[in-house]
Parts: C-alpha cells; structure tokens; sequence
C-alpha cells in the first residue's frame, strides 16, 4: 500500500530539488499539535523518526525503516516505477514557463479543439477559479502544468464530457507528450459547479508512459500469478501486467477495495495507491487534512491487517513527500517510510535505510520466487519473515 506523498524527512539530495526541510510525517504532526496513530506505532512508525505524538515502542509488530529514491524526479510515476524495479537516469521534461507552441498547436490539432486557455505554472484549485467561467464560454479546455512533468487539462464535465476529455488526454498522451516532450503524466482535471463555486470532481485520470523496462509486475504477470491494482496504479503503469484494475475515487473506497481484494486473493500481489495525501493535502498545503487522513488510515489498519495470513505480508511505504506545510504546492523530495508486517515474525527488526525504491521490487519478487536477474535493488525479504 503506497501512502501518496507521506514521506518521512528530506533526502540526501533533496537541496538540488529546493526542498531542504521537508518533512511531511514530522511537520504535519509538529504544526497540529502531534498525530494520534496508534496502529501504525504499534507497527513501529516511531521507530523510523522522530514524529510528535507518536513513540517509539521496543517490540514493533512489524520490520521498520526507510527508502531512499534513487530515481531523478519526485514524481509519483518515477516512484511507482523505481518501486517496481526501475532506476531511471534521466528526469522526464518540465514546462515551468508553459507548454511551447509546437505542443499546443499540435495538441489543437490533434484534439479538433480550436484554442486553449491557461497554459501556465498553476494551482489546480487556482486556475479553474481564475478560467472557469471563459472555459464554459468557449468550451476551450484549460490546459496547465506544474513543478511536475504533468501535462494538465482541466475540463467542466458538462461542458467536456469525461468520456471526451479522458479521449483527448489519450491523444496528447499519444501523439503530443512524445519523443523530447514525453512527460510523466497526462492528467485528465473534470471540474463541476458555477461561477465563483467550481470543483474538482472525483474523476481525474492519469495517463502514463509505459515502462521502460521489466517491472516487478511484469514478472508476476508471466507466472500467472495475479496483480490487483487499486487506486492510480494502472494508470501509472499504463495498465501494463495488471490482471484485475480497479480505479478509486478516495482513501476510503482504496481501503475498502484493499481489504475486498486481499480477502478474495489466497495468492497474489495487491498494489494499492491511496491518492488523497497527495491530491487533497499535500498539494493544498492543508496539514489539518493530512492529519486527519493520517489518523482515518490508521483507524482503519486493523481492518487490512485482520486480512493478513500467516503466508502474507502487508508492505506499507510511499512513493515521495508532499509537505503541506513547506510553503510549495509541489511534490517533496524526501526519505519514505516502510513497514513490512507479517504474522510469522513476532517482532520488527529495524530495516535501516535502504539505498533504493527498487530493494522493495526485489523483495516482492523473491517472495514469489520468481526470476529477478532483471530488476535493482537488494531485497530485504530474509528480515521480514
């Protein structure tokens, strides 16, 4: 289960992406007066750092520490991806004076849209504020980006169908955002409301590049042993060695499906992504709301672990920071947590840092004792079981 954006303290390097400080964990719970998450300090998240209202606790339930991104970027793609296996080298485009004009007018072209509105640098939440209202006149998407390689189109849904905006987000993503501009992500933004009152709805889709390389899915997928994702996962892996996708619409519903699946699985790999850290707190520098998301989770994890077989193993991380209290609206490069719990070991053992998102990739793979000669990373596999 990947934590969107709950990260656990600035990385190494997190000065060359302007992020010194950061700390989503640390700084949400020391601006809100402490987290109550009394699951997850049983499991030992106290033990990884120091985290207001949270302690450390001599005999975790499960195996602790922290993982490094090796990866360029603080993407939720580059994170997913190194997860699964892959280190890349070279960080996708980023637009921080907006898209050129070759993009857009062939995005116009392409879309059979005559004008776009926006592109710029902006909030989300910002810009449909601040173009709502022309969007609806002309019907023209607004199309904007971030400190992401995201490639952003906001759309009223009665103005742009969903069906119609998640086509043209297929096409920039296939005939646009390719070759030197092939971005991250595609994201598809439907808004709903009036004038002075629109909304982001539930419905965003995210459009990814394929991998590069072998993921760990892919590996799982040739055995025909089944992967589940839930949440943004397809869309981040293109749907690519996924037997079962079920998209999300919140933490919430993530949670329900996560528990639905593992008690529907005797055998399998459930890849979970639970968004709303990210998009609803981290992104909106709302630490009140990354409290109370945190403190939901937590009241809900023993529901997940009463899924947990003797066999199984439950792997909590996340894929960056996203620090609502830094001052940035932006992803935040930082350490990310992991917890690894499994029934068979009565006691956590302390993880220390691992040099690489992919040592979790390889882990899963020798779990499933499946060939793992193409994938980075160290697995951590004897520790936890």
């Amino acid at each position: 289960m990947v934590l969107d954006g709950v990260g656990i303290g600035e990385a190494p390097d997190a000065h060359l992406y302007n992020d010194q400080g950061t700390n989503t964990l640390g700084n949400t719970a020391r601006v809100t007066g402490g987290l109550h998450i009394p699951n997850l300090e049983k499991l030992g998240i106290g033990n990884i750092a120091e985290i207001f209202g949270v302690k450390r606790v001599e005999h975790p339930a499960a195996s602790y520490g922290r993982m490094r991104e090796v990866s360029k970027g603080k993407d939720s793609t580059t994170g997913h991806w190194e997860i699964s296996g892959i280190i890349m080298d070279k960080d996708f485009p980023y637009y921080p004076n907006g898209f050129p004009d070759e993009m857009v007018k062939k995005f116009q072209e392409v879309a059979g849209v005559n004008g776009v509105l926006g592109n710029k640098v902006a909030s989300g939440t910002v810009i449909i504020d601040e173009l709502g209202d022309e969007h609806v006149r002309t019907g023209f998407p607004i199309l904007y980006t971030s400190a992401d390689s995201v490639f952003q189109i906001a759309a009223h849904e009665e103005v742009i169908p969903l069906e119609r905006l998640y086509e043209i987000c297929e096409l920039a993503r296939t005939k646009v955002c390719i070759n030197e501009h092939a971005v991250g992500r595609v994201i598809a933004r439907p808004f709903l409301g009036s004038s002075k009152n629109y909304k982001r709805t539930a419905n965003r889709r995210d459009f990814s590049l394929e991998p590069p390389k072998t993921t760990v899915l892919d590996l799982l997928f040739e055995k025909n042993i089944p992967t589940v994702s839930i949440g943004k996962i397809d869309d981040l892996f293109a749907g690519k060695s996924l037997s079962e996708k079920i998209h999300t619409t919140s933490n919430a519903e993530g949670i329900e499906q996560t528990i639905s699946a593992s008690k529907k699985y005797s055998t399998g790999f459930i890849f979970t992504n639970l968004v709303d850290f990210d998009q609803a707190y981290g992104h909106r520098q709302d630490p009140n709301g990354m409290k109370e998301a945190l403190e939901y989770f937590d009241a809900q994890l023993p529901r997940i672990l009463e899924t947990i077989k003797e066999n199984d193993i439950l792997i909590l991380t996340a894929d960056h920071g996203n620090d609502p209290t830094d001052n940035s609206t932006d992803h935040s490069r930082e350490y990310v947590p992991i917890l690894a719990y499994s029934p068979k070991k009565k006691i956590g053992v302390n993880l220390q840092i691992r040099e690489s998102f992919a040592d979790l990739g390889k882990t899963i793979s020798e779990y499933f004792l499946v060939n793992n000669s193409l994938l980075s990373g160290s697995s951590f596999l004897s520790y936890i079981v």
